[in-house]
């Protein structure tokens, strides 16, 4: 599914050059479940942009389903962004006058999809709010409000899921839970890719890839 290739990444500040990557070698089979493990500063996010495509390489190659994503204009990376990929961050970015639902519809205005609402409210139950539609944000928990985030990035049904510490704000509680949501995604066929520096949470993906200082130090599958 996805092929990195000595992927690179350096950051100019003035006359100053902070590399965030150094020679990333990274394949991720079509439904895998696995973590992206560092602490802050080791290239963990960059990397996930970069798959994501949110941000572009320095060097090196990158292949999604064999297309090479450098070769792409900004058009084809927004159509791939919007229909490859589902994104989930730990501040769940969520617009605080709307409702769940209408957060969650947001993807499909912006795509131009049909039967915005009605695909809004599977995707809300496919993670257990459909109950809570129409309730805005700040009536919700936090544990909540990650889950009207995960259901915003299923709208489209990507076959990808980019999570950046998606518990990073929440209990232990909560935590299992979002984590139990994703796993059962992974189940239904979907890719789900964790960046976290939180091993418990990497231990309950099926792969774990290990960065410092912008490299990959390991890379194990979890028993």
């Amino acid at each position: 599914m996805i092929e990195l290739e000595n992927i690179t990444k350096v950051y100019r500040m003035g006359k100053v050059e902070v590399p965030a990557l150094r020679g990333i070698d990274l394949s991720i089979s079509r439904g895998e479940m696995m973590a992206i493990v560092g602490a802050s500063g080791s290239g963990k996010s960059t990397l996930m942009h970069i798959i994501g495509c949110l941000d572009k390489p320095t060097s090196g190659r990158y292949l999604f389903d064999g297309v090479d994503v450098s070769r792409l204009n900004d058009n084809k990376l927004a159509e791939m962004r919007n229909e490859k990929f589902g994104f989930v961050f730990q501040e769940y970015n969520l617009l605080p006058r709307a409702s769940a639902l209408a957060n969650v519809e947001l993807p499909l205005i912006y795509g131009g999809g049909r039967q915005r609402r009605k695909r809004a409210m599977e995707a809300l139950e496919r993670v257990g709010l459909a109950a809570r539609a129409k309730h805005k944000p700040t009536e919700l928990s936090g544990g909540e409000q990650q889950r009207v985030a995960i259901a915003r990035a299923l709208v489209n049904n990507p076959p990808l899921i980019l999570a950046d510490e998606p518990t990073g704000n929440l209990d232990s509680v909560a935590t299992k839970e979002i984590i139990s949501i994703f796993q059962q995604l992974n189940q239904d066929g979907i890719t789900v890719v964790i960046v976290t520096h939180e091993d418990d949470v990497a231990a309950q993906t099926r792969r774990i890839v290990r960065l410092y200082d912008g490299k990959i130090i390991s890379d194990e599958k979890v028993a």
